[in-house]
């Protein structure tokens, strides 16, 4: 259990091409900015002189690697790195990526993000053509099926294709290959973000655009649903749109925009910050209430609390100091003591606070239990009214799509509607953004979007001739 009862996104993929023999020094520094995405292992691979070598392990990237481990065990121009959060698969070391797998003629190293919907059959099926496994992940899956196409096909390129058409779901893919290959694929319905960088000395290819910033590339642009993408000594030698999106359903996750992705990323063309606070603005449009003072929950509703108050005219104040030192409440060994934890993270700012009617702005409810606990210090700290507002709707329906929420059972919009659910959190009164809403904050995005947490249907992709070009 954790402090937060937020939905969770796998993982992060990092890689890069370049002329310095530093690859693996900058996908740490990658990693390191993509944390956020994911907190229970990290793993980087690098080619070096036609073999592939690698570290990885569980926790946060910082306890994973060591100065000697990335200065002298991993040398080389070409690494591909990847942070672990699960939702296929056990948190054990097997399960980290990047996963390394042997073929004829070579090996390869695959960092995956996103959820193969039908691994269990990819695996069955390997299996009985002699591949074996050393994880219950669906990214070594992946990396298994790759390998064995391009031992088939002969061809590398003619390899990755083959194996892509047979993945179903969701998967933004950077492979290194002991050819000096870096290759990077999304799914051609494009759930999942993947974008790429360039600087004076090669390409890198993120899960986020923010990732690229701190690395010193410049964002060149996203990963388009489909295409297959080779880098090759610092170079990009092949770019084209491969892989086909047959039923035309699925788009982006709408979830990258409210709340897995980190503000500062840009992805499929719309600044995460600008949606954020697009969707503050949406909500005090479409709940406003007479209050004193906007606030947000720390990190996730601070954006859209800014558009809350932009579009009220209420004064934005912080309710909250938070504390950065705080792990997962599961190290506490009985319920009372994790009940105070989030306290302990989140401790409400009584000057701010006391005698005021607060509209308090976070990005979802979930199992509805943290949200429980924060309207209640706010109102024992002395807030006079406390109304919740939601930057996304209310969270029906499970996602297999790389989130870890797999039964309606754990989603509080299931058992109970609006008004119980705010009774339950003990607010004074409660609002969610309608899906219009949500999509018109979004609007500037490239792509549609796939909100079928909310409506239970997946949506469309419609990315026109146009804005490929624009890419």
């Amino acid at each position: 259990m954790e402090i937060s009862d937020k939905i969770h996104e796998e993982c992060a993929v990092f890689g890069v091409s370049t002329l310095k023999e530093e690859a693996a020094g900058i996908t740490y520094n990658g990693l390191l900015t993509l944390q956020h995405r994911g907190q229970e292992g990290a793993g980087i691979a690098v080619v070096s002189k036609g073999k592939i070598l690698y570290h990885k392990n569980l926790g946060l990237v910082s306890e994973v690697f060591s100065g000697n481990v990335l200065q002298n065990r991993l040398k080389g121009h070409i690494a591909v790195g990847h942070t672990r959060y699960s939702t296929t698969g056990s948190n054990t070391k097997e399960n980290v990526g990047p996963f390394i797998t042997e073929y004829l003629t070579g090996r390869i190293a695959t960092a995956h993000n996103g959820n193969i919907t039908n691994a269990l059959e990819l695996r069955t099926q390997l299996k009985s053509y002699g591949v074996d496994f050393n994880s219950s992940s669906d990214s070594e899956v992946v990396s298994a099926l790759i390998a064995y196409h391009i031992t088939r096909e002969q061809d590398t390129l003619k390899g990755v294709i083959k194996a892509g058409g047979y993945l179903k779901g969701a998967f933004s893919l950077i492979i290194a290959g002991s050819e000096n290959k870096l290759i990077a694929v999304r799914d051609p319905k494009g759930y999942r973000p993947l974008c790429i960088g360039k600087n004076s000395d090669g390409i890198a290819v993120a899960s986020e655009s923010c990732a690229l910033d701190t690395c010193g590339f410049d964002y060149i642009r996203d990963v388009r649903p489909g295409e297959v993408i080779i880098i090759e000594n610092g170079k990009i030698t092949y770019e084209e749109v491969v892989l086909k999106n047959e039923d035309e359903t699925g788009g982006l996750c709408i979830f990258e925009y409210i709340y897995f992705a980190r503000h500062d990323s840009v992805i499929d063309g719309l600044s995460v910050y600008e949606a954020r606070v697009n969707m503050g603005k949406a909500l005090a449009r479409e709940y406003p209430v007479e209050a004193d003072i906007v606030c947000g929950v720390p990190d996730s509703g601070l954006e859209a609390a800014i558009g809350y108050s932009i579009e009220s005219n209420i004064p934005l104040v912080p309710a909250f100091v938070k504390n950065r030192y705080i792990g997962r409440s599961f190290i506490y060994p009985t319920q009372d003591m994790r009940d105070y934890a989030v306290r302990l993270k989140l401790n409400p700012l009584k000057a701010n606070i006391e005698g005021k009617r607060i509209v308090l702005v976070d990005d979802s409810i979930v199992r509805g239990t943290t949200s429980e606990k924060i309207v209640r210090s706010l109102k024992s700290a002395g807030a006079k009214e406390v109304h919740m507002r939601i930057s996304s709707p209310p969270f029906r329906y499970t996602c297999h799509y790389g989130t870890d929420i797999d039964s309606p059972d754990n989603l509080i919009a299931n058992k109970m509607s609006i008004d119980e659910i705010c009774k339950q959190i003990g607010a004074d009164s409660l609002g969610y953004i309608s899906i219009e809403g949500l999509k018109e904050a979004c609007k500037k995005c490239r792509l549609s979007f796939c909100t079928g947490c909310f409506t239970g249907h997946k949506c469309k992709v419609s990315v026109t001739k146009q804005d490929l070009e624009e890419v």
